[in-house]
């Protein structure tokens, strides 16, 4: 199905671009299926702070064509709880079981999301280690900066922190922490896990705006979010036990949003500055990401964007990616 050279579509770029809109509308023309690549969508109850707009996965009846009103089928959404954490060995392992019943029902996976980890683990196949949650070393992590947690990390791999990625942000810095320790304290028995790799032969679509616009987007999206309860679903979620650090460990609206509850973060003018201006650097580190990976050989075929109305509209990236498509 789809060529002999490519067998799933990989649809990626930084945040508050409409990557999902994309990805529903070539499922839904291709007899797809959506598969999340987000590390903060397998929760349950991380709604609006994650993006996780389930509502874009039904479309309208078209009476023109005689579609009728449809859902496209999604995975990878909401398959654990935040007493659990879902790690990228997690994500590979529950891809790599559903990628081939997709195949099986001769749909076209379709893999959605802006986490440069997770995609980049089902692009390039990273051999993974099956690394249990240590909680009392987590706990005893709670409270330290950034700053410190990236010396411990450091000192764990002896002073030789090439590779940053792991530093952009706190939950995945604590969790590198953790594989480290582990591999440390497990030297004669650590071994990679190699989980059997499905065929995958990805074409890979990348869709960006130009820097001012990315920019504006992610305020007006932020606005939206607020307006619509994301400072209630956090306080929500505290409310039914989640401690504040493992609220703070999911990053970005999480964590800001937190500290602004436990009065870390004064006023709401304040959270929202700040708020703004992070995931803005957020969305800078996925394009950063998505750069390395071609560095590495990655082919990314990026949908071209002047700015203009047309070309940032789903219909239009939705055709162009269909071109790209019906081209090969």
């Amino acid at each position: 199905m789809f060529t002999d050279t490519y067998n799933c579509i990989v649809v990626l770029g930084p945040t508050a671009v409409g990557k999902t809109a994309v990805a529903v509308q070539l499922a839904d023309r291709l007899k797809g299926e959506v598969i999340s690549a987000d590390s903060r969508q397998v929760y349950k109850g991380l709604d609006i702070g994650s993006g996780k707009d389930l509502c874009e996965f039904t479309l309208p009846a078209e009476p023109d064509s005689g579609k009728p009103e449809r859902t496209i089928p999604s995975h990878l959404l909401d398959v654990t709880d935040l007493s659990e954490e879902f790690s990228v060995f997690n994500w590979q392992q529950q891809v790599y079981q559903v990628f081939p019943e997709i195949i099986e029902r001769g749909h076209l996976p379709v893999i959605c999301g802006g986490t440069g980890m997770y995609l980049d683990s089902f692009v390039r196949g990273y051999q993974l280690l099956s690394v249990p949650t240590n909680v009392p070393l987590r706990n005893s992590l709670n409270g330290k900066s950034d700053e410190e947690l990236i010396q411990i990390l450091s000192d764990l791999k002896g002073g030789n922190l090439h590779n940053h990625t792991d530093t952009d942000e706190r939950h995945r810095l604590i969790r590198a922490i953790e594989i480290e320790t582990y591999q440390k304290e497990h030297t004669d028995d650590v071994t990679v896990i190699e989980m059997p790799r499905p065929d995958i032969r990805p074409f890979i679509i990348g869709t960006t705006f130009p820097r001012d616009l990315l920019r504006a987007g992610i305020e007006r999206r932020l606005k939206a979010r607020f307006a619509e309860g994301m400072i209630d679903e956090v306080k929500g979620l505290h409310d039914a036990g989640f401690s504040w650090e493992r609220m703070e460990r999911l990053g970005l609206e999480y964590r800001f949003i937190s500290e602004y509850l436990e009065g870390k973060i004064p006023t709401y003018e304040e959270l929202y500055r700040q708020l703004n201006i992070a995931i803005g650097q957020f969305a800078k580190r996925q394009e950063t990401w998505y750069r390395r990976m071609e560095k590495m050989g990655v082919k990314i075929h990026w949908l071209p964007c002047d700015g203009s109305s047309q070309q940032c509209s789903v219909e239009w990236r939705t055709a162009q990616a269909l071109a790209m498509i019906n081209a090969l």
